[in-house]
């Protein structure tokens, strides 16, 4: 019977979730769902010296928010609790036992000081790699090289130790990637891993696999980074006899910063402009001291579905020219088999991109909740906008709005009447631009045409073609005038919105502030 596919994002709360975090958790997810299987959280917090008060609360929050719900987590449990390897701490030992009493590993009583004179003489006699291995171990003090009643005694006494694994020798272990294919590493290259350390607590290797196999984890898709421990990981399943139920591996590409030069980072990412976190964190500056906030995808706008399409294709491809996915098109389309092996570059300007497109896919009137909200916290206005109005602002700035807060401060021109004007009208005031708009004033003011783009925009027509002035030639310098900047949407429907008076207002502004008269 074919086993129920279970799989699990496993992050560490030793910070803020790197967006590289977010995508493996969208990918394990994505295939969990695409095969009917169980996605489930659990927090690797072994390494209690790096451990971060609120990073917890927060990689949840983050998914959350990005809607990659999980169906066992530690926040709502599951058959498999508890989900916090911190609290899983009694149930490690016996495995760790296990392997020692078959010669697996064994005790290593050896002192920081020892160890670091260990690594000096290795570097002295110019070894490459110094490490613990199944050379050196010959020469330190463990349990494979001491007595046994010494052993026992040392253990007996309370003296700290650690638990390391026994590499082979001389064996090839061997690993079939869903991603990368056959991946075989010599045994000659590996390091005895300490697999217990001496306050009791498992390392990571040694709890993920016990957790993986209790947790009944049947794939394991994670970062590239994690790859050159996976034949520690596949060595530990043949130990423990557990190599029929070994989970399959996926190891994914990795991000890389946007020059392609090294794997995406927090630096390298403040320089381009763009955060690395989904959610704002707070922590300390590394110059200052001082603790500081760091913006995250939300606070600037992004939109969780669009990010995640983002970030889906960053690595994996459907096979075809389409971009935008909704979340059930990915889990439909989604399969390990078409993640790619190298790494990609990390596109600020796609995600923008892609924010773009799902803020045009939503109604004006959701568009509007945004205008209002952003006039409202900023203090633009007095009073809230009629709905028809806030509409109406938000199908004319939907083209050129990029995120949410883009359509309060791309719009401010049409609460705020231009005072003053910058050289760019100067460079284009001509005597026909005055000309214009003195008919024009004279017009409006006598005007009882219905108010609205296209009759305005016949008026605007009617006097230039009077004057024989080409609307070319004056039509920049007229958006000046009204609106005080050099470019944005439709012109006739911006002075539809600001309504007949306020356009008067601002013609004659423009006029006065070049010295003309009006007619």
């Amino acid at each position: 019977m074919e086993r129920e596919v279970r799989v699990r994002f496993a992050p560490s709360p030793t910070g803020a979730l790197h967006i590289g975090g977010v995508r493996t958790a969208l990918y394990n997810y994505l295939f969990a769902k695409k095969t009917n299987g169980k996605f489930i959280i659990r927090i690797e917090d072994t390494d209690q010296t790096r451990y971060v008060e609120g990073a917890e609360e927060y990689i949840m929050k983050s998914l959350e928010w990005l809607g990659i719900t999980p169906d066992e987590s530690p926040l709502i449990g599951g058959d498999c609790k508890p989900y916090r390897q911190s609290e899983r701490k009694p149930m490690y030992k016996q495995y760790a036992m296990q392997l020692i009493e078959e010669g697996k590993a064994y005790y290593a009583f050896d002192t920081a000081e020892e160890l670091d004179a260990m690594r000096q003489r290795l570097e002295k006699a110019k070894v490459k790699n110094p490490s613990y291995n199944a050379v050196t171990r010959t020469q330190m003090k463990n349990s494979l090289t001491l007595p046994a009643d010494e052993v026992k005694a040392r253990l007996e006494s309370g003296e700290p130790y650690v638990i390391r694994i026994k590499i082979p020798k001389k064996e090839e272990i061997r690993l079939n990637d869903l991603i990368r294919g056959w991946v075989m590493v010599h045994s000659s290259t590996l390091d005895d891993k300490v697999l217990m350390k001496s306050d009791g607590m498992p390392t990571y290797h040694l709890a993920n696999v016990v957790d993986d196999y209790l947790m009944k984890i049947t794939h394991v898709i994670r970062g590239e980074e994690w790859l050159p421990s996976a034949p520690l990981h596949v060595l530990l399943y043949q130990y423990l006899g557990w190599e029929n139920v070994m989970p399959r591996f996926a190891h994914l590409p990795l991000l890389l910063n946007p020059d392609g030069k090294g794997k995406l980072s927090k630096r390298k990412a403040k320089e381009y402009g763009f955060p690395v976190f989904p959610l704002e964190w707070k922590e300390i500056d590394e110059n200052s001291k001082e603790e500081i906030w760091l913006p995250g995808y939300k606070e600037q706008g992004y939109l969780p579905e669009a990010l995640l399409n983002f970030l889906a294709l960053l690595g994996w491809s459907p096979g075809t020219n389409q971009e935008i996915f909704g979340i059930d098109e990915m889990i439909e389309n989604f399969s390990l088999e078409r993640i790619n092996k190298a790494g990609v570059k990390f596109d600020i300007d796609k995600a923008k991109w892609f924010n773009q497109q799902y803020l045009r896919t939503k109604s004006n009137a959701e568009l509007a909740q945004y205008l209002q909200a952003g006039l409202k916290e900023n203090n633009v206005l007095s009073a809230p906008l009629t709905s028809e109005k806030a509409e109406k602002i938000a199908e004319l700035m939907k083209e050129r709005a990029t995120f949410p807060q883009d359509f309060w401060k791309e719009a401010l021109y049409l609460f705020q009447t231009p005072t003053e004007y910058n050289e760019a009208l100067q460079q284009k005031w001509t005597p026909e631009v005055a000309q214009v708009l003195q008919e024009y004033l004279k017009e409006l003011q006598n005007t009882t045409i219905d108010w609205n783009a296209e009759e305005i925009k016949h008026l605007l027509h009617q006097i230039t073609d009077q004057l024989q002035i080409k609307i070319g030639k004056v039509m920049a310098a007229i958006r000046i005038v009204i609106t005080g900047v050099t470019a944005g949407p439709d012109l006739m429907m911006i002075q539809e919105i600001i309504g007949k008076e306020e356009l008067l207002q601002r013609i004659k502004n423009g006029l006065a502030q070049f010295h003309t008269t009006t007619a």
